[in-house]
């Protein structure tokens, strides 16, 4: 009936015990019980200790980025070209590192979806099953307690009208008695089996899921498309030498750094939630289970051992044997009661009251199948899987590329607030290149400048007064020649 351990049986992952293994600490840092248990204050307090660090981590790069900023907006002080395009050149390594980190994280999501889906998924067979184990009890019990009970209501009231053979009259009562014990006791066994499923109801907590999943799902990847938009965009602006760009970033970026650490932190802490139920899922689903289900019941579909007997079985078989007996007695009964009564059209009413034992009969087979632990253990098994091996790997990937995204972003931001400063809309001034080809060369202006200065030292004329014409400067000359020469110093004595 059952299936063995090693033949398809659930296996921890390697990721659940990593991550179970991690210190589950208190406040007063005193390592607690990292079973899993979300309705104890002291475990969860672990979680929100562990899911602190990365939060100390962002605190911590906040100041130093603070610090880095306040130390450099007022360097004023001009860069060579090369290593400003050293910078550039390190900003777009850098962005496109961000980029496949960021897509780690999409990947991780992904992963994390068709996990929490398929869980789901099987939950949902899961309580199909279980819906229809009750749903065929309950149809024995409507065969049982309102048809075959009403028709042997009939013949009682028939074997109340006086008969003439009291000795088959009394034959005939003792096994009308029997079969309704018989029929009482097929349809309480059916009860049994129906009660302690009453209460299992997994849609509720299903239709929780998927509505959870709706929001979760597109808001990450929307959170993650928005990084990877601040990557392109600093790689335009990096290409395009886009100080606005640069800037830009240096604002969103921040704003990234703390939504990457603080999705870090989140996932830091249901990661490891989820790796310590992925240890012991079976004992979770003993522990929320309803008082009425009991853990004999849930241990059996979960392990679904060969050395564990069927809790139903026994009852199943109080129904199937009673049905039986049901059967044997309505015969015996009928030959004398329709002896005892003719007239009464007994053979049409023991016609109808065999086919509902027979139904009876066909339903409480096929309950034996629905009941046996192998179809719910497979469910079990895919659900487990799926949350604990794909679920479990993609939440893992969503943790690392958060952190890995929150480092990058840590160094684009540093790096493109180096960067950005020695960026200039405009140069201050234009220098004049002095090998232009409409300009004399220099040793040709030096040589008019020798000349000019010359010129203007040898003439009487003063320095500020402007060119005379040819005419005047003619007339200079003459007069200058026909005038006597200067007087000899002896003859003036």
């Amino acid at each position: 009936m059952g299936v063995s351990p090693g033949e398809d049986a659930y296996s921890i992952p390697f990721l659940a015990r990593l991550l179970h293994s991690l210190p589950h600490l208190n406040v007063t840092f005193h390592q607690v019980n990292n079973s899993f248990d979300p309705e104890s204050p002291v475990y969860l307090e672990s979680l929100g200790i562990l899911g602190s660090i990365p939060a100390a981590w962002l605190i911590l790069t906040l100041l130093v980025l603070l610090i880095y900023l306040l130390t450099r907006c007022c360097d004023r002080k001009p860069r060579p070209s090369r290593s400003i395009s050293a910078l550039k050149v390190s900003l777009a390594i850098v962005s496109v590192l961000c980029c496949a980190a960021v897509g780690l994280g999409l990947y991780g999501n992904d992963d994390l979806h068709n996990g929490v889906m398929q869980l789901l998924q099987q939950g949902k067979q899961v309580d199909l099953l279980v819906s229809k184990i009750r749903n065929q009890t309950e149809a024995i019990e409507r065969q049982l307690r309102l048809q075959a009970k009403d028709q042997l209501q009939t013949l009682e009231d028939i074997f109340d009208e006086p008969v003439a053979d009291m000795t088959l009259y009394k034959e005939a009562k003792d096994y009308l008695e029997r079969t309704k014990g018989n029929n009482t006791m097929a349809a309480d066994a059916a009860a049994d089996i129906r009660r302690p499923l009453i209460g299992l109801d997994l849609m509720p907590k299903v239709a929780m899921g998927e509505k959870v999943e709706a929001i979760r799902w597109p808001l990450t990847m929307a959170i993650l498309s928005v990084l990877l938009i601040l990557c392109v965009i600093l790689l335009v602006g990096v290409a395009r030498h886009s100080r606005c760009a640069l800037i830009a970033f240096s604002v969103c970026g921040l704003l990234a750094v703390i939504a990457s650490y603080l999705m870090a932190s989140v996932y830091l802490a249901s990661s490891v939630a989820l790796g310590d139920l992925c240890i012991a899922p079976d004992k979770f689903i003993e522990d929320q289970a309803s008082t009425e289900l009991s853990k004999e019941i849930l241990r059996y579909y979960t392990s679904c051992e060969r050395a564990r007997a069927n809790p139903f079985t026994q009852r199943l078989r109080e129904a199937k044997t009673t049905i039986e007996n049901m059967r044997s007695n309505l015969n015996s009964l009928k030959q004398p009661a329709m002896s005892l009564f003719k007239g009464k059209l007994l053979e049409t009413k023991f016609s109808s009251l065999n086919n509902e034992v027979n139904s009876a009969d066909i339903i409480v087979t096929t309950l034996t199948t629905l009941v046996d632990c192998r179809a719910l253990h497979t469910h079990y098994l895919r659900g487990a899987r799926a949350l604990c091996n794909v679920g479990l790997l993609g939440l893992t990937l969503m943790l690392v590329s958060t952190i890995l995204a929150g480092l990058l972003l840590t160094a684009l931001v540093w790096v493109d607030s180096h960067t950005w400063i020695y960026i200039r809309k405009r140069k201050d001034y234009h220098q004049v290149n002095e090998n232009d080809p409409y300009l004399p060369p220099p040793q040709a202006s030096q040589a008019i400048a020798a000349r000019t200065l010359q010129r203007s030292q040898g003439s009487s004329y003063p320095p500020d007064t402007p060119p005379p014409s040819y005419t005047a400067a003619l007339m200079h000359n003459r007069m200058h020649a026909s005038a006597p020469p200067p007087p000899h110093e002896a003859h003036s004595l």
